[in-house]
Formats: C-alpha cells, structure tokens, sequence
C-alpha cells in the first residue's frame, strides 16, 4: 500500500497527479461573474490547496477550512499523538470513536474485503519494515517478512462493544491511503454547506472538483508520465482530464523507491506477500462518486496489477472509473481506461 509520511509535499504534485488550478480571476460565465478564491496550507502530513468560484459575494473565511481539517486531523492522522488512531495504536484503553474514525475504518474494512486484501489499513509496520515509513529500513530478511506479516491484516481488527479489538498489540491502523480523499469529501462538504457550488479541494493529491472553475469551464487536472527522472516541479504530463463532480484519486510506483544491491524496490507493499509489489502497473487514477472510495482504491491496484485491476472496475463490483498507466513486454509505456463514467473525466492524452 502507499503511505507517504514525513515528507512535504508540494501542492503541484503528490503521488502522480498534478492538480493545474487556473489563475483565480473575475470572468464571465454565462454572462455572470465568477470571483474566485484559493486557500493553501498543510494538513495530514502533506499540503492542500482549496479553490472556489462563486457570482453571489460568498466568501469562506480561512479558519472555517482550517478548523475543518484540524478536526479531521484529530481523529485521523498519525502525527499527532494524541489522535483517535494514535491513541488506538498505543493500546490506550477505551479509546472513544468518533464519527471521522468511524467512517473511514467501517469503508476501509468494507474496501478491504471486496479487493480482497489489496487494501490493508493494517499494513504499516511491512511498509516501516521495507524504509518507506517512520524507520530506515535494514537489511529485510524472508525471517522479518514473516514476523511482521503476525501483525498484519485487516481481518485481525474489529469494533466490538464500541471499541476498538486487535487480535495482538502489535498491529498498528494507519488511514494514509484512504484518509486524504476523505477529507478532501469533508471539506467539499463545507463548501456546499455554505452555497458554494463551484469548488476544486485537493490534498496531497487527491481532488474532488464539483460545477466549474473561475472561467466557467470544467475544472482541470493533469496526470504526470511515469518517470524515474520526471521533474516534480514542472512534470511530462501523460494526459489532461475535464472533470465533472467526482473524486479523483492516483497512486503510483514511479516516484518513491530505492535501489538495493542492484535491485528497485517500490514502495508499495502487498499485504499478502509482505514484499514490495512486482508487476507492470506504474499508475493508477481512479475517478468515483466520493473521493475516499477513489483513493482506496487507487492504492489497491496498485496491489492488484493491471489485470485483477481492470477486472475489479470491469465486473463493476464498485461503481468507478479507471486510468491505467503501464508498460508492455518491451518496455514501452501503454494506457487504458476502465469504466463506465468516461462523459465525467473527459479524458485528453498528450502526445
């Protein structure tokens, strides 16, 4: 799974998707004008950038976003010690769930048990174990894999009684890989809660976009080419998408790894294995109704491959849709899309 922890962000760039937010300006949209304005800071561990548009005088004021994500963060991130997750993690006693937790562990184990794994909001320690989290990584033996993989696996956690029960102290949640689409849904539930309609919030990468951007015309995203070399500042951009009111999520391979006695090693983790994921598949986007459901899953094809991928969105066992980024037997990168949402993502592959 993908956990990006302990490093900042830019807001241009998290994780394969470049958010390209046009210059906030008054214009007219069907003969109305549209004001816009743009919040950026940093929350969960990355950065956010909030843009809205609106002909009616709304303005949201700042700590309105802020407090909306420091609540979030409370329950939900893992830098914060004295979080709902944190406190669980540390085997505190007793530990209240709110209803941030509750909503995001209740669609973790529900994503969890129809990939069948490839989501794991357990996999923490496996991804520490292979350098990708909180410790360096050492040399990782078959004997390490196999007593990490002890403590891993969703189905060894549950709520009972209103609390939390972990089947050994040792396993450890961590909703990176599904917490940021959430919030980016929490806050685009702000927004609508105070008349806006015309909104793009991206956090880490992860967008929900809704109505139109400041010039009246769909709101844009680019998807970075895979590349060891891409520059993370002003990246090669594989294909451009108009979005409608959606989620988007993507997750990659191509930006966070490392060479080891002439051998990469990406960083994301299968579940079932322990190691470092061996396939073809360099990018995954996934475009549904909610942001949280769209960044899980991206993270769990990520897991899956290409082919238990397309599978997965093809059977429709969740309404999604799907941007694949891959290479061929010779190396050469290829691209499909999956799903049946293609008239919401409008999607434009560059040449």
């Amino acid at each position: 799974m993908v956990y990006k922890k302990g490093k900042r962000l830019t807001w241009l760039f998290a994780v394969g998707i470049l958010a390209i937010l046009l210059i906030p300006s008054a214009c007219d949209n069907k003969k109305k004008k549209l004001v816009s304005m743009t919040y950026v800071g940093e929350a969960l561990g990355t950065s956010y950038r909030i843009t809205y548009a609106t002909d009616s005088g709304l303005i949201i004021m700042p700590q309105e976003i802020t407090g909306c994500l420091d609540t979030f963060e409370s329950s939900l991130s893992t830098f914060r010690e004295n979080s709902t997750i944190s406190r669980i993690n540390k085997n505190e006693p007793y530990v209240e769930l709110d209803s941030l937790f509750l909503t995001v562990f209740n669609r973790g184990m529900e994503i969890s048990s129809l990939t069948d794994g490839a989501f794991d909001m357990t996999v923490a320690p496996l991804v520490n174990l292979w350098g990708f989290g909180f410790k360096k990584s050492d040399n990782v033996s078959d004997e390490h894999v196999r007593e990490v993989l002890r403590h891993v696996g969703y189905h060894k956690v549950k709520i009972k009684n209103g609390y939390i029960k972990k089947s050994d102290s040792d396993i450890m949640l961590d909703a990176s890989a599904i917490a940021k689409g959430y919030a980016c849904d929490i806050v685009a539930q702000l927004l609508q809660s105070k008349g806006c309609v015309n909104y793009m919030v991206e956090i880490g990468g992860e967008v929900v976009t809704h109505g139109v951007n400041p010039q009246g015309e769909p709101w844009r995203i680019g998807i970075t080419q895979p590349s060891d070399s891409n520059a993370v500042d002003n990246p090669t951009l594989q294909a451009r998408v108009s979005l409608g009111d959606i989620g988007t999520a993507t997750s990659g391979n191509y930006r966070q790894f490392y060479y080891k006695d002439g051998k990469r090693y990406s960083h994301t983790i299968d579940p079932h294995t322990g190691y470092p994921v061996e396939h073809n598949l360099l990018s995954a986007t996934v475009f549904a109704s909610d942001c949280m459901t769209a960044d899980a899953l991206a993270t769990a094809f990520m897991v899956m491959g290409l082919d238990k991928a397309c599978e997965f969105v093809e059977n429709q066992v969740l309404p999604v849709t799907a941007y694949f980024i891959y290479t061929d037997t010779e190396d050469h990168i290829r691209t499909k899309v999956v799903g049946p949402d293609k008239d919401k993502i409008n999607l434009t592959e560059m040449q």
